[in-house]
């Protein structure tokens, strides 16, 4: 990959919006990062605060360890014992969090492009903070997209005519729209398998769906979805769901395992429901990238980070 630029943006919430070069230069940077790379030290300390208001841990404590390596101070907020509780909006969360000094906060919500109201600011709002989305309820999951892509170059370097099949719950998956939009404008071929009444006619503008077992042995990389049980209040199918059955239909056995090219790679986003998605025993298997995306995620989230620390000239970086 040739030598590019550094990045520099004001806020981190999509990656509708970069530029095919920002996502060369962003897996670029975290490729340095993870080989010992550092970034000059800060003029003054950067306040950060990672406010999820659904549950995580991993995409939560990367964050947490991506600002540590940066020297960044993080505060602590706690949602279960915020003023949200009171009836504050996150609007006026973010302006108490500004006024006490907090610089950057990272944000985990239920809530569909919540961070609308947080850059695009009003005439006489005076907000003044940078912010990542950690995941906009069904909308976007940029650090787990950027991390993803990351991974796959990292084992492939290069992401022009690979084949990428998306596997699972895929309507519920905010992980799904990002990698599916981003993976194709990166010459990706992309599909799709796993229950048909998971799978909307708007993701066809990306790839096609096909049954598993057609996609198997053709694919270079097998991205599996978690059945996402918690956001299928009111669907009729969750009360069919059975694991076994699930596993037997859209799941990776030994069997599909050893039916995949011998350089294919299999990725979750997680948590993984072992014996569902994934038979538990391949989870860390030679093919499986799970850890590795963890590894990875940490490198991606330092990158962003000092995206948006470049893009706001914080702590001396511009």
């Amino acid at each position: 990959m040739k030598n590019l630029n550094l990045v520099a943006l004001p806020h981190f919430v999509s990656v509708e919006n970069l530029k095919n070069d920002e996502v060369e230069a962003l897996i670029e940077r975290a490729e340095y990062f993870k080989k010992g790379g550092a970034i000059p030290g800060l003029t003054r300390p950067v306040y950060v605060t990672n406010m999820f208001f659904e549950d995580s841990s991993r995409t939560h404590t990367s964050f947490e360890m991506a600002e540590r390596k940066l020297g960044l101070t993080v505060i602590p907020f706690d949602p279960a014992h915020s003023s949200v509780n009171k009836g504050e909006t996150l609007y006026d969360t973010s302006l108490v969090m500004n006024a006490l000094g907090v610089d950057l906060e990272v944000i985990r919500h239920s809530q569909n492009e919540y961070y609308e109201d947080l850059i695009n600011l009003k005439e006489h709002q005076k907000l003044n903070i940078g912010v990542i989305n950690a995941g906009d309820g069904l909308g976007q999951h940029p650090s787990q997209c950027m991390l993803d892509m990351m991974t796959i170059h990292e084992h492939f370097d290069h992401f022009k005519g690979l084949k990428v099949a998306i596997v699972g719950d895929i309507t519920n998956s905010r992980v799904a729209k990002s990698d599916m939009e981003l993976l194709t404008r990166l010459g990706a071929e992309v599909y799709f398998s796993g229950p048909e009444y998971w799978y909307s006619k708007d993701f066809d503008q990306y790839g096609k769906y096909e049954e598993l077992d057609k996609l198997i042995p053709k694919m270079d990389v097998m991205m599996l979805l978690r059945v996402q049980h918690e956001r299928h209040s009111g669907d009729p199918n969750e009360k069919k769901f059975d694991a076994h059955s699930y596993h037997e239909k859209y799941g990776i056995n030994h069997k599909r395992y050893e039916a995949m090219k011998k350089d294919a790679i299999i990725m979750h986003p997680g948590p993984i429901n072992h014996n569902v998605e994934l038979s538990g025993d391949l989870v860390e298997s030679d093919k499986c990238m799970f850890v590795r995306q963890m590894e990875n995620g940490v490198f991606m989230r330092m990158a962003m980070l000092e995206a948006v620390l470049r893009g706001r000239k914080l702590g001396g970086l511009e």
